[in-house]
């Protein structure tokens, strides 16, 4: 992983203008309720068993994995294996939060953040001849609206 991760870092470096990797994060394959729970903040106890006794829905737009900035850490879900283009498209997202982090680059708003992480996501999937519309189901309007302060 720690070879993965440094190429990753250095091909975002050099396209997308991020600081160089000075530090790996740490990685964790956690449960699809955990990944959920860590995206709205659901630490107490009764939440946690909430999100955990929903049942389960398809939803393209559910969240895939996250990262942590206090801890530095990536949470990918269980499933994550990095043996499609997608998979490891969802790291690279992933590590444009972490090189922000590291870096101290700091946005408007946590939407605007992610502008850039989906951009290096499509770049990386279109080297595969994929796009987020069709690995994800990311439209280009949908992806405005998630990347936009506001909303």
């Amino acid at each position: 992983m720690t070879a993965l991760l440094t190429a990753i870092a250095l091909w975002l470096s050099a396209n997308f203008n991020l600081p160089p990797l000075s530090e790996q994060p740490k990685i964790e394959l956690v449960s699809q309720a955990r990944i959920t729970a860590i995206r709205y903040q659901a630490f107490n106890v009764e939440a946690r068993h909430d999100i955990a006794a929903m049942p389960p829905v398809f939803d393209p737009r559910e969240t895939v994995a996250i990262y942590d900035d206090a801890n530095r850490t990536i949470f990918l879900p269980l499933t994550w294996t990095g043996g499609t283009a997608a998979d490891l498209s969802v790291l690279v997202h992933e590590m444009v939060h972490h090189l922000q982090n590291i870096g101290g680059i700091r946005y408007e708003c946590p939407a605007a953040r992610e502008q850039l992480a989906y951009l290096a996501q499509d770049k990386w999937l279109g080297l595969f001849g994929q796009d987020l519309e069709h690995a994800f189901e990311i439209d280009k309007f949908t992806l405005k609206v998630s990347t936009s302060c506001g909303f």
